[in-house]
């Protein structure tokens, strides 16, 4: 790709920004429509995480290939053209009338997201240097950490007064707007190298990544173990067969060269788990208040504005306390204040205070948009940047399964919860609430894991993207 003739390069991250904020508003903006949705399609309010699971899945299969589609077409046309095809994706979604439909249109909104995020970070890494990259980054990453948090309240509000149709006709404008946007900042260029498709790799990961969130699914779901447990053996062994071909591969789908690196190993393996956990928080949150605490759609989404509030005041003190600690204090520090958080949110009852709430809510914030950021910084700060590529679409692959298995654990946490305490309670029941608590406890657990792995980070690693920008003289 021919990435030097940028209208704006210093607006590019601003662009990946904003795409990236319209791909995860609306992963999210729907969580607090779930039970009404479910009641519209007559299933339970837990099968709707089918829906949300199948978006996030679906960039994770498809974004391997998005580095080799960028080099075919040029990145402009692939980017223009996944915005136009995620807002008709939305259109689709909106006039759903069942469980199958909207899961369908979900899949083309994701076939469609797997081509903009992934291929704008890209053209972003390649262009920006080592020292500015933090900032870059951190640009990018925090509109999509707002968006998940902004999206109930906003997803509540349009569902209790309006119709929860209307929540992804939300993207119209917002398409509209970043394909103006794409067409002016992106250069027009052609493919610097046409490599062969990897199909082989192509087939392995894809089927890998299926193979796995179909088990998740299937015990979510109360499905049976036999063909979860098949799910999950496919898994494995389209798994293992992936990494053998890309390691034997002239020109892999995904390359694993990345992760000869300290510190892109860390952001990938515990990195993960941290992922996990943090994708579950937002989908179980709107829910608890609605089944445990007996609110409304919209009350719910404004509690959780507490969380966005958090990501607001961390937003300024990300860059100082990066460049003030090392990557290791931050990452251990921050990420037992974001586990203890959502052990606090297991404690929580309608009895709580309002403020308590907030403030654990607000704390959750804080610590989430740090943990969030310092590892997508620490991810390419060791990589050269011939290796950027590879990193990339591997980064983004591992990124996009975790989130959408945060989802997916989410709602199984709550399966085992009410299989444990015997049966679904009713919404506002004391049992209800109880399922909650045992799912938060779970997630909790998860959160403390990616400590032992970042315990391993040298106490330099990821300086070079921490040294403070020189000024312009």
């Amino acid at each position: 790709m021919n990435l030097k003739k940028a209208a704006s390069p210093a607006a590019l991250p601003w662009l990946v920004a904003a795409a990236f904020f319209m791909e995860n508003l609306d992963g999210t903006v729907i969580v607090t429509a779930l039970p009404q949705m479910a009641k519209s399609f007559g299933v339970a309010p837990v099968a709707m995480s089918i829906g949300v699971s199948a978006y996030v899945l679906t960039l994770a299969v498809l974004i391997p290939a998005s580095g080799w589609v960028a080099d075919r077409f040029g990145a402009r046309r692939v980017f223009a053209a996944a915005i136009v095809l995620f807002t008709l994706a939305s259109i689709l979604c909106g006039l759903s009338t069942d469980l199958a439909s909207f899961t369908a249109a979900r899949v083309l909104q994701g076939a469609a997201g797997a081509m903009m995020v992934p291929v704008g970070r890209l053209v972003v890494l390649r262009n920006t240097p080592k020292p500015q990259l933090m900032r870059a980054i951190a640009t990018i990453t925090w509109p999509g950490l707002a968006a998940p948090v902004l999206g109930p309240p906003v997803g509540g509000f349009i569902t209790t007064h309006w119709s929860w149709h209307w929540i992804f006709f939300l993207n119209v404008p917002l398409g509209l707007l970043g394909l103006v946007a794409a067409l002016l900042l992106i250069p027009r260029g052609q493919a610097e190298t046409r490599r062969p498709f990897d199909f082989g790799g192509f087939v392995f990961t894809s089927g890998a990544c299926l193979a796995l969130m179909a088990a998740v699914e299937l015990l979510s779901h109360g499905g049976e173990g036999l063909a979860a447990a098949a799910s999950a053996v496919a898994a494995l062994v389209l798994g293992v067969l992936a990494v053998r071909h890309a390691r034997g591969h002239p020109h892999p789908m995904v390359d694993l060269w990345a992760l000869r690196v300290p510190s892109f190993a860390v952001t990938v393996y515990g990195g993960s788990m941290f992922r996990i956990a943090i994708g579950a928080v937002p989908f179980l949150l709107p829910l608890m208040f609605q089944l445990g605490f007996g609110l409304n759609a919209f009350e719910a989404g404004l509690l959780v504005l507490a969380v966005f509030a958090g990501n607001i005041a961390m937003k300024p003190m990300t860059g100082p306390v990066l460049r003030r600690f090392s990557f290791r204090q931050v990452l251990l520090v921050n990420g037992l204040i974001n586990a203890a958080a959502i052990f606090a949110c297991a404690l929580m009852s309608p009895a709580t205070p309002v403020p308590v709430i907030a403030a654990v809510l607000f704390v959750s914030g804080l610590a989430r948009s740090m943990q969030f950021t310092a590892l997508a910084s620490l991810a390419f700060a060791d990589v050269p940047q011939p290796r950027m590529s590879g990193a990339n679409t591997l980064f983004n692959t591992l990124q996009q399964m975790a989130l959408g298995m945060g989802i997916a654990i989410g709602a199984l946490a709550l399966q085992l919860a009410a299989l444990l305490l015997g049966g679904h309670g009713s919404p506002g029941s004391a049992l209800a609430l109880d399922e909650f608590r045992i799912a938060f406890a779970v997630i909790g657990v998860l959160a403390l894991l990616p400590l032992f792995d970042v315990r391993r980070l040298a106490r330099d690693a990821g300086d070079e993207v921490r040294r403070p920008l020189a000024r312009p003289s």
